[in-house]
């Protein structure tokens, strides 16, 4: 019986073809991965809404929803990609390997979508299920309802539950180029003088942070 084409997977291919071409990024021509990256994309969204489905039988939908975009966000994919070595194995062109596409967080989730695509092409959905389950158990156990809002969210509320206005983002720079950015963001809040800030690859991503730090800020001049 022929080695697994990727150890550690944990399913074995009976079209390897299904494997390489997920494995196989725009840039190295056709077929590539990013059909594959579609069908995952509505298989992963699916498999983990009945997993969280399960898990926290007296969520709301609102909260489950929430924390599936925890599960789901191109961070967490690309992180079980990781546990696979995913970036070792991808086929990038010239240009991607030059810049260490194998690192970057958008195709390492792209290609664990187009993975598990491939991975219900070849075996149907019950060897895709089982198979992505088992890779979401442990962020799933990681996981409670405090989480379900983000700290946007969160900072909002707290300053919304007394009474003071909405937090102000301002997005300080933005430098780099377009593979490989950093964005710097400000937040402030009326009831302090002090400026948080968040550095991150994505505007989204900067605010969050900045956002937790000035709710720990904000929290712990209370205590």
């Amino acid at each position: 019986m022929a080695a697994d084409p990727l150890p550690g997977l944990g399913y074995r291919f009976t079209d390897p073809g299904l494997l390489r071409q997920a494995l196989s990024h725009r840039s190295v021509g056709v077929p590539h991965n990013e059909r594959l990256e579609f069908l995952g994309d509505g298989l992963v969204g699916a498999i983990v809404a009945e997993l969280l489905y399960e898990r926290f039988p007296k969520a709301s939908e609102g909260q489950l929803t929430r924390l599936r975009a925890l599960l789901v966000r191109r961070e967490a994919l690309a992180a079980l990609a990781r546990t696979l070595s995913l970036g070792d194995h991808l086929r990038l062109g010239p240009g991607e390997l030059k810049s260490g596409g194998y690192r970057r967080e958008s195709i390492l989730a792209d290609a664990f979508e187009a993975l598990v695509a491939a991975i219900f092409l070849d075996g149907g959905w019950d060897a895709c299920r089982e198979w992505l389950r088992g890779r979401c158990a442990g962020s799933l156990e990681s996981l409670d309802l405090v989480q379900t809002a983000d700290a946007k969210t969160r900072l909002q509320e707290w300053l919304q539950g007394r009474g003071q206005g909405l937090p102000r983002y301002h997005v300080v720079s933005a430098n780099g180029q377009a593979h490989a950015q950093e964005f710097v963001v400000e937040c402030r809040a009326e009831s302090t003088e002090k400026v948080t800030e968040g550095r991150a690859g994505s505007r989204k991503q900067a605010e969050q942070i900045a956002a937790q730090a000035m709710l720990s800020h904000l929290e712990g001049l209370k205590k």
